[in-house]
């Protein structure tokens, strides 16, 4: 099985550009559709969250299926992009931060590849939800590649597909969230229950429900970082040595 990094793309990210195969990997989890890169992109796997034409919702998503896909075709690491809502001052739209934190209010989604039986139990350690060194080479490199990102920034996961009241992102704020979005679980779980070593790039497309007035999506501010955003992914993935020890180190115990 070769060496591949992966590449998980949301919403203004659907689909990569020529020079990738499509691929429907089956899974024990029902079928995933990725791509494979071809020549100088051969090590690297794209997979569309949404699907290519957008039309699954954020709570209708396999994403077992698509984690496992990934850990099939020998992904070991990841970066995920994800379009949000700013709830923090300092994350207007088209702003990009490196999430380092996950508040999950999602419900009814599968979220564990443990269910007990025979699938086993285990009780995976989640202190760092996205991998501290993705997101810190994320940051790092991101001048290289003209982008400003914030450092941190707590994500918390709604189910959607509807947007939250201004009461929700009132409640998130007072639990410490800087952002919202309806993707970041359990794709982060999964990943590291297989030992996918996961990370994200944030862009907001609007201020959340109640912060600065009526809520105006613009997915135009994804859209006009897309250029710079793939490449910064590819260049973190492929030039980020992960310690051996990562897994004691990333869980806090």
């Amino acid at each position: 099985m070769p060496h591949r990094i992966g590449i998980i793309g949301g919403s203004g990210v659907e689909r990569p550009e020529a020079g990738y195969t499509e691929t429907v990997v089956d899974t024990p989890y029902g079928p995933a559709l990725a791509w494979i890169g071809e020549g100088e992109a051969a090590d690297v796997v794209f997979l569309s969250r949404h699907g290519v034409e957008h039309d699954l919702p954020p709570h209708r998503v396999n994403y077992r299926a698509n984690i496992k896909a990934l850990q099939l075709l020998g992904v070991d690491h990841v970066i995920a992009s994800f379009a949000v809502g700013g709830i923090a001052d300092d994350i207007p739209p088209g702003g990009i931060v490196a999430p380092d934190q996950i508040i999950d209010l999602t419900n009814g989604r599968d979220f564990t590849f443990f269910d007990g039986g025979e699938s086993s139990l285990k009780h995976t350690p989640f202190t760092e939800p996205f991998s501290p060194q993705l997101r810190v080479a994320i940051v790092a490199r991101g001048a290289a590649h003209g982008l400003a990102i914030r450092p941190t920034g707590t994500y918390v996961c709604f189910n959607g597909p509807r947007f939250e009241t201004a009461a929700e992102i009132r409640m998130a704020k007072a639990f410490g969230a800087d952002m919202v979005g309806m993707t970041a679980m359990p794709e982060a779980i999964l990943a590291r229950e297989v030992e996918i070593h996961y990370a994200g790039i944030a862009v907001s497309v609007n201020w959340a429900a109640g912060v600065k007035g009526p809520l105006r999506v613009d997915f135009g501010a994804l859209e006009s970082i897309r250029g710079k955003l793939l490449p910064l992914m590819l260049d973190v993935l492929r030039t980020t040595e992960l310690n051996a020890d990562v897994w004691s180190r990333e869980s806090g115990d």
